[in-house]
């Protein structure tokens, strides 16, 4: 098996490891379980309203074919046959004469009184009050939804045919539209039980990080005093004071020290104090330069007065994720440079860490922070998740991929409030 095969082999394993990845395939499956449920349902539904809406079509034409029987019909016996008939079809119509006059209605608001076409034929006082632009309105929805049924009258009518218009009854009509609040509805209750799910999980996530958190700064504490303990008795057995390799011992068990206390503050509100972003940056880039190849030059440059409210252990995290990230990026020679500059109009402190790395696939600029996402073989993809926490909960400011492109480099941004004197 050659090289490749097996970097393309690791690379799959990784991929199927990376509880990101999984997280995201469960996503797009509920998310494909969702639109066959939702595709189903409308499909059913539109099968229902068609075979209602034919079966309200035929009942519609026999309404009319028994009008015009009673107009034309002398049977008394069977006159009644076609009223029992025609009074148990309860779709709403309206019948004209060939010049547009509304003649008769059915199934319509009863309290809009309208001619009776019986008491017309009886001989009844024809005087009824009604309003005209209801069934104007009513007549123009039915023209609307359906062609008319055409109903050919005898001479004695005076009018060569009559025209039959129906809509769709109220039951018809809500069918139409409960699929789409069934969805509403679903989609409602989909995204609160999402959320409190989601926050009920979070929470319980925050709770077993801020007490591993706690415990691990519990745990550095003693080795770490041991540690500087030892390093005093050396300078002092060996009257080594200025040695160059204790200094150095020492600055890293400060380190040490320095990562215990930031453990311990995750979870509680840190205390932000005023400094000069310049000095704070270069003290933790002098400290981490020389801790790294010297085939990566580091720059810093930009505006050396502007001030912020930082907490500077949890702050040299957050430049020790970013840094690392870069020197992750970069395969062989490389630069690294932070520039800081500052917004007059909106009173903001721009930190910018740009490296000469592989770069990040723009659809990749959200998903780095989230938990769990790393491109490393040996990782827990936490780094950039807690930079962000750091950053926007607790130093109440912003950080972004600013840009990036895949083969030349990415520029992080960290935004700040300015504080001014």
């Amino acid at each position: 098996m050659n090289a490749e095969a097996i970097l393309q082999g690791n690379s799959r394993i990784m991929k199927r490891m990376n509880p990101y990845e999984h997280k995201r395939q469960w996503n797009y499956l509920l998310l494909v379980f969702a639109a066959i449920i939702a595709s189903g349902s409308l499909f059913y539904t539109n099968y229902l309203v068609k075979n209602i809406a034919k079966s309200e079509h035929t009942r519609a034409e026999v309404w009319a074919r028994t009008m015009q029987q009673q107009l034309s019909s002398e049977d008394n016996n069977f006159l009644n046959y076609v009223f029992i008939v025609r009074d148990s079809l309860s779709v709403p119509a309206i019948i004209t004469d060939d010049r547009g006059d509304i003649k008769f209605a059915k199934g319509l608001d009863s309290t809009k009184t309208f001619i009776d076409l019986e008491e017309q034929m009886a001989g009844k006082s024809l005087k009824k009050k009604y309003d005209p632009q209801y069934f104007k309105d009513q007549l123009a929805s039915m023209k609307a939804q359906h062609a008319p049924i055409r109903l050919n009258i005898p001479s004695m009518f005076g009018n060569s045919y009559w025209l039959v218009y129906y809509k769709d009854s109220l039951l018809l009509t809500q069918l139409k539209f409960f699929p789409y609040v069934q969805l509403l509805l679903i989609a409602v209750f989909l995204l609160v039980a999402y959320t409190a799910f989601n926050s009920s999980r979070k929470s319980e996530q925050n709770q077993v990080w801020v007490g591993l958190a706690k415990e691990t700064a519990h745990q550095l504490g003693t080795p770490i005093s041991s540690l500087m303990a030892w390093i005093e008795l050396l300078k002092d057995k060996f009257n080594a004071e200025d040695d160059p390799l204790l200094l150095e011992m020492d600055n890293d068990v400060k380190r040490l020290e320095i990562v215990a206390d930031r453990f311990s503050k995750i979870g509680s509100k840190p205390v932000l104090e005023v400094h000069v972003v310049h000095d704070v940056v270069k003290d933790y880039v002098d400290y981490f330069k020389v801790r790294v190849s010297n085939k990566i030059t580091f720059e810093q440059k930009g505006d050396t007065n502007l001030k912020a409210g930082l907490n500077i252990p949890l702050f040299d995290w957050v430049l020790e994720n970013l840094l690392k990230n870069a020197v992750n990026a970069i395969e062989g020679t490389g630069q690294i440079a932070v520039i800081i500059r500052g917004s007059l109009s909106k009173k903001l402190v721009y930190i910018d860490v740009t490296d000469s790395g592989k770069g990040i696939p723009r659809s990749k600029f959200l998903t780095v922070f989230r938990p769990g996402y790393t491109t490393r073989k040996r990782g827990w993809g936490l780094g950039l998740s807690l930079t962000k926490r750091m950053i926007e909960n607790y130093h109440n400011g912003q950080i972004f991929v600013k840009d990036s492109e895949v083969g030349k480099g990415t520029t992080f941004r960290i935004i700040l409030k300015k504080v001014e004197g």
